[in-house]
């Protein structure tokens, strides 16, 4: 009976399918990291992930610019934003 019980609870939660990252998402993700001055570790990081999982990439940027002390950024202009 318990097992039913877990299965059942189980098929009413959605399941979220992993997506990738089209060129345009991950230059999207690229200028939200390069916005602020980020250890390349990170960027390259977070490129990796979205080649598999964009909607976990963005997370992972949005933790690591979270996490980090505003105090501390060096904020950067990017090209596309001097137009």
């Amino acid at each position: 009976m318990p097992n039913i019980r877990v299965n059942q609870k189980l098929s009413s939660e959605q399941l979220e399918i992993p997506i990738a990252a089209t060129e345009e998402d991950s230059v999207l993700l690229a200028e939200k990291l390069t916005s602020v001055a980020v250890p390349l570790k990170v960027l390259l990081q977070a490129l990796t992930i979205a080649t598999y999982d964009k909607t976990a990439a963005f997370r992972y940027a949005d933790q690591y610019l979270r996490k980090t002390k505003k105090s501390k950024w060096i904020f950067l202009q990017s090209f596309s934003n001097s137009r």
